[in-house]
């Protein structure tokens, strides 16, 4: 699998963990913890590209990159 980059953060208004991939469209996951927020988001990682091969739909390659990266 190829390696996104992967969000997590604490939401208040969700009351709850979130874990997104931004280079996949609507791939998040929730949780109670950050580990769960992980665990979910890679369970749908694999689902969003195993529906994505199945139905021949592009594959974006991981291009995202936090801002702290791209201070040069």
């Amino acid at each position: 699998m190829k390696h996104y980059h992967i969000n997590v953060f604490w939401s208040a208004a969700d009351d709850c963990w979130i874990a997104d991939v931004p280079d996949l469209k609507s791939c998040s996951g929730m949780g109670d913890t950050p580990e769960e927020a992980l665990a979910e988001v890679q369970q749908a990682m694999a689902a969003w590209l195993d529906v994505a091969a199945a139905e021949n739909l592009p594959i974006p390659e991981p291009r995202y990159r936090p801002a702290i990266y791209a201070v040069g």
